[in-house]
């Protein structure tokens, strides 16, 4: 099949120089930099209602409330707090909350779904919906039901006065696919996989999507009867015999190719299409058996919202071995580029660049330009990769001077740099920059706003017991936040910060000219919507990883956002079941603040004492927990072959780091990024000493096998 591509059609960075409103005369850009005028948009703000995840069906994040502004949003209170499951902190939340008529709904990750009163906090029910428990995201309301996934695979509409289960449809049975479908043909899927992502209802359909691309599952969008719950239709992230596409796979591959959709969807109702954003293939880092682009992953599809056929579809990334889906999702949204309406889906992700695409046909706004990449025969990668017009919102490679500078030893590159036996070190990562974090298209400025993270990662084929070390040990991680103008693909204004703002920290803008956005050291901001100047801040108790929201009850502005934590990209954000409301002169206090997420990548080894491992390290084994000695194999390719990869002792102490002498390889120890010893390479049956006289956290490696990583507590 010939691959979809297109010629550059507006020159990178270019910049709008006419921009016509109404059919008035060409304006200047506004003094403050920012992307206005802004057309009327298709899909209205919220008021005080914010109905759905993403606010609108457009997924702007958008609310035309304006009682809090830039210049009072300090005397934000807190209206009430409500611990959902009684204080407990062993589940992160992913939900995003929405309200309507004054009350709020929600479900956690232990499978109970609430209704709050918007105004006092009071749970007006909550129902239990199952007990193996699954990332919730967001309900959606229709008809008068509440629609909600459920951890063991079921989809359930409750009564959106009572709570009251009205019926309930079981997707991803038990024998991996779906009623009466045949395992001979593919199309169960791989694995049974899992329903994921906020649902979304529009004219008596529920869209719901899946996930489960790291074990194989096929992915699967559904759309069902809000009525009933019967199954409409199902669009295959990875197609079959027959359908588009399937020749972009090769062999039987596709019957495991991944491609999920785990994000919610964005709706044009008056085009009648559902814009759905596919995973990454499986396996995830390896394209040595998957020859070909692999459709539908790394894809944005537009579906007839009523029968499910494809529209049109854009990859932005063919035949992916770097894990970067672009499942973000997607926003709509109406722009003035040169006098001329467009009406654009935004699309992009862990890439760092914004696909900008026509809604209605696909077609870039801003040019594409296939571009000749690394290549690699093994991992059968692609020739070419697409590149929007515009620029990048963060960088493409990895810098010395922030949180990216990469660990050393490891072989380092761009975007689309190729890895195979040795892990690589690349930026954007599978954490880098925008990941699933949800977008705000600004109906006041014109601006998209999005947060990212400053997270490396680092790739191999996972071969022979080889590790993809996603985020290498003792790595930095930082972020930020980056206000794009859609009308040229260039970045407004950027704000970077300690912490990693793209898993789950959406953002809301709003007609007061303020940003809310939450952090996973639990810290919920208010920001100028111009330049992300830092206006107000409210310690919630746990990581903020999801979306605020604004509404309105009796005519006051409320905010509220759910605070959970999450376990990405951090695995100690703090963890919590808070859901807090804010208004003006609000008298409820913050939180007391929990211990923040290290912004090192730590290891998780339970740390040996110096007297237990007698002031020892050896390299290349791993450390035998069961024994509490070394263990007697060398290991080449695992992350923790120094033993003890965890080891406390006090300060003044000698420790010597030995290559044992039946080793076959060289090894070393060098610390990074403190430069406290470096053993340089050590042969067979040599070693090293040195005392630690300075107290602190030092992580080294092996520049042998740099994903070999190790820790010394010094006290």
């Amino acid at each position: 099949m010939d691959r979809r591509s297109f010629l550059t059609s507006t020159a990178a960075g270019t910049a709008t120089t006419v921009a016509l409103l109404n059919g008035t005369a060409a304006e200047a850009a506004p003094a403050d930099g920012l992307a206005r005028p802004v057309p009327a948009q298709a899909h209205a703000a919220t008021g005080k209602d914010f109905p759905k995840a993403g606010g609108n069906l457009g997924n702007q994040n958008h609310s035309s409330l304006k009682r809090i502004t830039a210049a009072n949003v300090g005397r934000l209170g807190g209206a009430w707090h409500l611990n959902l499951e009684d204080g407990s902190t062993a589940a992160h939340q992913q939900c995003a909350v929405i309200a309507q008529d004054g009350v709020l709904y929600l479900a956690t990750t232990q499978q109970n779904v609430f209704a709050v009163d918007g105004r006092t906090g009071r749970v007006k029910w909550k129902t239990n919906i199952g007990t193996e428990t699954t990332n919730m995201r967001g309900l959606a309301l229709g008809g008068g039901l509440a629609f909600t996934i459920a951890g063991d695979n079921k989809v359930h509409a409750l009564d959106q006065r009572t709570g009251a289960v009205v019926w309930t449809r079981e997707l991803l049975v038990e024998d991996q696919g779906d009623p009466d479908c045949d395992p001979a043909s593919g199309q169960c899927g791989g694995s049974r996989g899992g329903l994921a992502g906020a649902v979304v209802h529009w004219d008596g359909l529920v869209y719901i999507g899946t996930q489960g691309s790291t074990a194989g599952a096929r992915g699967r969008a559904y759309a069902l009867d809000a009525a009933t719950g019967e199954v409409s239709w199902v669009f295959w992230g990875t197609p079959g015999p027959g359908e588009y596409g399937h020749d972009t796979w090769e062999g039987d591959t596709w019957k495991t190719g991944g491609a999920v959709c785990w994000i919610h969807p964005a709706v044009d109702p008056e085009l009648g299409l559902v814009y759905w954003t596919f995973g990454n293939p499986y396996p995830r880092t390896d394209g040595s058996s998957r020859g070909g682009d692999n459709l539908f992953a790394n894809c944005l599809v537009a579906l007839d919202a009523k029968t499910g056929e494809r529209r049109w579809h854009f990859q932005s990334v063919h035949h992916d071995i770097w894990d970067y889906d672009g499942v973000m999702s997607p926003v709509l949204a109406d722009l003035l580029i040169e006098g001329r309406k467009h009406r654009v889906v935004v699309y992009g992700s862990k890439t760092g660049m914004y696909y900008i695409l026509d809604r209605r046909t696909g077609d870039p706004v801003h040019g594409m330009e296939e571009r000749p990449v690394p290549q690699h025969a093994a991992q059968k990668t692609s020739p070419t990769q697409p590149f929007p017009g515009g620029e990048p919102f963060v960088e493409t490679e990895p810098r010395l001077d922030k949180a990216t500078r990469p660990v050393p030893f490891y072989p380092t590159g761009g975007l689309f740099e190729v890895h195979w036996d040795r892990a690589t070190i690349l930026y954007p990562g599978a954490g880098g920059g925008a990941d699933w974090s949800f977008p705000s298209f600004s109906h006041r400025t014109g601006l998209v706003y999005v947060g990212y993270g400053l997270i490396n990662s680092a790739y191999s084929n996972t071969h022979g017991g080889r590790v993809n070390t996603a985020r290498p040990l003792g790595e930095y991680f930082a972020g930020g936040l980056a206000a794009v103008d859609p009308r040229t693909n260039t970045v407004a204004w950027r704000q970077e910060g300690d912490w990693s703002l793209a898993h789950g920290n959406g953002i809301l803008s709003t007609a007061g000219g303020v940003l809310f956005q939450g952090r996973p050291d639990g810290v919920l901001t208010a920001l100028d919507d111009r330049d992300g100047t830092e206006l107000w801040t409210w310690q919630c108790g746990a990581g903020v990883n999801t979306s605020p929201l604004t509404y309105e009850v009796d005519g006051e502005q409320y905010v509220a956002v759910l605070a959970g934590g999450n376990g990405l990209p951090y695995p100690d954000i703090p963890k919590g079941d808070h859901l807090w409301a804010f208004k003006l002169g609000g008298r409820v206090r913050p939180a007391a603040a929990p211990t923040p997420p290290s912004r090192r990548n730590q290891i998780r080894a339970a740390a040996v004492t110096g007297a237990t491992a007698k002031n020892t390290v050896t390299l290349g084994r791993i450390w035998d927990t069961g024994r509490g000695v070394p263990g007697a194999t060398e290991n080449l390719v695992a992350q923790n072959a120094m033993a003890p990869q965890h080891l406390r002792i006090a300060k003044g102490t000698t420790l010597t780091f030995v290559n044992p002498a039946d080793n076959s390889s060289a090894h070393g120890a060098v610390s990074f990024f403190e430069a406290e010893f470096d053993s340089g390479l050590l042969m067979p049956g040599q070693s090293f000493s040195h005392t630690f006289d300075t107290a602190g956290e030092f992580f080294y490696n092996d520049p042998v096998a740099p994903q070999s990583t190790g820790k010394i507590v010094v006290e």
